[in-house]
C-alpha cells in the first residue's frame, strides 16, 4: 500500500487535491474548479487518491464528495518515521561521543 500513497503524491495536482480536502469536504466540481485542467483529469487524479486510500467519496445524489482520509497517511507515516528515528539515533550517538570527547579534555 504505500507503493500506491508514494505514487499518489508523487504528482503536485493531486497534493494539491490533498490540500483542498486537508480542512473540508469538497464535491469533485468545486475541487476541479480550482484548476486548469480538464474535470475528466481530476476525476483520474482523485481515483488514483481513492485507489491509494488517502480520500474517501461518497455520493449524494449526482454528487460526488471528496474528503481526505487521514488513516490513510499512517503507513507513509510510519514509512517515513522509521528514516526520522534512525537519523536521531546516529544524531544522538554523535552528540554523546562528542560530549564524551569534551568531557576528556
Amino acid at each position: 500500500m504505500i507503493e500506491k500513497v508514494i505514487h499518489a503524491i508523487s504528482e503536485q495536482n493531486r497534493r494539491t487535491i490533498l490540500n483542498l480536502l486537508k480542512n473540508e469536504e469538497l464535491t469533485s466540481s468545486q475541487i476541479a474548479s480550482n484548476f486548469d485542467i480538464s474535470p475528466p483529469a481530476i476525476s483520474q487524479h482523485l481515483k488514483v487518491l481513492e485507489n491509494s486510500g488517502l480520500v474517501t467519496v461518497r455520493k449524494e445524489g449526482n454528487k460526488r464528495i471528496y474528503q481526505i482520509r487521514k488513516e490513510g497517511f499512517s503507513d507513509l507515516t510510519s514509512y517515513l518515521d522509521h528514516f526520522w528515528d534512525d537519523s536521531l539515533s546516529l544524531l544522538k550517538q554523535a552528540a554523546e561521543e562528542e560530549e564524551r570527547r569534551s568531557n576528556e579534555s
